[in-house]
């Protein structure tokens, strides 16, 4: 059986877990590798779209990340209890005309007992920014551990 930890309920420390083993695999930006973090039959409402289950998730993740280009991911625990985790999040991408956006938005998770997330409810919108507004600017990949969180950055 798979099982991905840390399982619910949560705690504080475990709910600071799940958020960051999420933005770390986001930032990964490797659809295969996202999509095993959610149920076989996940259901999610991204936006206006409504992937089921994880064959669906893979191909909305390649095609998001095929058109938001160098994107950069930081998430936020907002609250937690038992095997729900609310998050707030905020990502910087271009586009394929170079613009730059970020995009600021809220998730809802529940997660199944073997801890693979098993609804993801997220709203999103976006912003067009000038590249010298830009926040996120690590290598591509894993946020550093030392590069400040929503918070710190006033968002």
């Amino acid at each position: 059986m798979e099982q991905r930890p840390p399982f619910p309920p949560y705690t504080l420390e475990t709910a600071l877990q799940k958020v960051r083993a999420a933005e770390d695999g986001w930032n990964s930006r490797d659809p295969a590798r996202v999509s095993l973090a959610y149920t076989v039959d996940t259901v999610w409402r991204n936006r206006a779209e409504f992937p089921r289950g994880r064959d669906q998730v893979q191909a909305f993740l390649t095609a998001k990340w095929q058109r938001e280009l160098d994107y950069r991911l930081i998430k936020e625990l907002w609250a937690f209890h038992e095997h729900r985790i609310a998050v707030r999040f905020a990502y910087e991408w271009r586009d394929v005309h170079g613009q730059w956006h970020r995009s600021y938005g809220n998730e809802n998770w529940e997660f199944a007992p073997n801890g693979l997330m098993a609804h993801r409810h997220a709203s999103i919108n976006d912003l067009p920014i000038a590249d010298s507004a830009r926040l996120f600017r690590w290598d591509l990949g894993r946020r550093p551990d030392e590069h400040p969180g929503l918070s710190e950055l006033g968002l």
